[in-house]
């Protein structure tokens, strides 16, 4: 079962579209988990021994699954809702699996080497990306990457669906450009991912002391800042800020001279005038068309959410809130995780889901050790940038996140780092 843990940590930001039926584009990672899930399940109940975590962890977790089922009822389109369940029921078990078979440092230090492994070669595809507009053009890598790289990774209808509200475009100061996106739909899933992995390539440096996963921390934030999402920048500073205040006592000399390079290279990013400083200063400009646009959609999501405030309207169903004739891949959220949990499941369960990235985030900063720590970072930048954008719906972010979060579950007496 570990083996195929680090198997599928490797495969994660890879994983390909299936499509069993014409009209249904299904993550072949649900598949992979589904897998997991049922191997786990049989090895258990051979061996009459079949452990799920009893923690507070898993108890939040479990009451956002039963709020997001009770907001069942509330729904107008039981069948969109019923679709989104089935995701979230897809993408859940890989906690409960890696809760249960990672138990000590050495194996977690093992599948946060394939995850950040993968994940440089994923970031490495989007500097390609960025970088080749300039060599071949714009438009005719633009088109490249809609026709032989969204269809493979994203599903026929999902990649008609991404191509017809594009975002990969970005304007800066009057120039265009293309914006990293990788495998992924989006450029905002992609900084997701990146911005789970970051901490991560830094705490493989710290405890082993490899040069290889410092470059590797510079590819992924490379690779993070050309996706020019503004959500992905306010994570990752806040994350810095969050690795120098809260833990500046707790670490050592060497430790300290890499939180503050790190900090120092942000600094110097956001002072030099660049198309990168200035998106990221533009977030702050709310006069900006786009800023203007997310806080009418904040608007009109509180509205919703102040009416339905015990149950929401129903997972899956805030579109039809917005528009009557919504089709359901039309991309109406709140553009914040936790006013969309909010508005379709209620607001006590973003409270649960808010509990849930805080307490894991708590429980790993309490381990005092360099990889919890980073851990704990990866969880704030998560939680950071989920307040501009909504990632739970991401097969691979979702999916990493909850393997993160399964991490804060393992005792730091057994085995040790390597």
């Amino acid at each position: 079962m570990f083996k195929l843990l680090v198997a599928f940590s490797l495969y994660l930001p890879f994983q390909i579209a299936l499509n069993p039926t014409r009209n249904v584009d299904l993550a072949s990672v649900r598949v992979f988990i589904l897998a997991l899930f049922l191997i786990w399940a049989a090895e258990g109940l051979s061996k009459k021994k079949l452990v799920v975590g009893n923690n507070l962890q898993t108890v939040f977790l479990s009451s956002f699954l039963f709020l997001n089922t009770l907001s069942l009822f509330q729904a107008r389109n039981v069948d969109w809702s019923a679709r989104k369940l089935l995701f979230l029921f897809s993408i859940v078990p890989v906690y409960f699996v890696v809760s249960d078979v990672i138990k000590d440092n050495k194996k977690m230090l093992a599948i946060i080497k394939g995850l950040v492994w993968s994940g440089v070669a994923a970031a490495l595809i989007g500097i390609f990306q960025f970088t080749l507009q300039f060599i071949a053009g714009m438009d005719t890598t633009y088109n490249f990457w809609a026709d032989h790289i969204a269809v493979p990774f994203l599903g026929k209808n999902f990649a008609e669906a991404v191509l017809a509200n594009p975002s990969w475009l970005v304007n800066v100061a009057g120039n265009t450009y293309l914006r990293a996106t990788a495998t992924f739909p989006d450029p905002h899933m992609f900084s997701f991912f990146l911005g789970l992995l970051i901490p991560l390539a830094l705490g493989l440096f710290l405890e082993t002391k490899k040069n290889i996963y410092f470059i590797f921390l510079a590819v992924l934030f490379l690779a993070d800042i050309l996706t020019f999402s503004r959500g992905g920048y306010l994570g990752l500073f806040l994350g810095a800020v969050v690795l120098v205040v809260l833990f500046w006592k707790e670490i050592g000399k060497r430790y300290k001279l890499t939180a503050a390079g790190i900090i120092s290279l942000l600094i110097v990013v956001l002072a030099i005038p660049s198309p990168i400083s200035q998106r990221f200063f533009s977030s702050f400009n709310l006069k900006e068309g786009s800023n203007k646009g997310r806080i009418e959609t904040w608007n009109k999501a509180l509205k919703v959410a102040e009416n339905n405030f015990l149950t929401g309207v129903g997972i899956g169903n805030y579109p039809l809130e917005i528009k009557s004739t919504a089709d359901y891949r039309e991309p109406i959220y709140a553009h914040n995780t936790y006013l969309d949990i909010a508005v379709e499941t209620g607001a006590p369960n973003a409270l649960v889901w808010l509990s849930l990235l805080l307490l894991a985030a708590i429980t790993c900063i309490k381990r005092k050790q360099a990889m919890f720590l980073c851990l704990s970072v990866s969880i704030v930048i998560f939680a950071a940038h989920s307040m501009v954008e909504t990632a739970i719906y991401s097969p691979v972010v979702l999916s990493l996140l909850l393997i993160i979060i399964s991490f804060s579950n393992i005792e730091t007496n057994h085995g040790q780092a390597v």
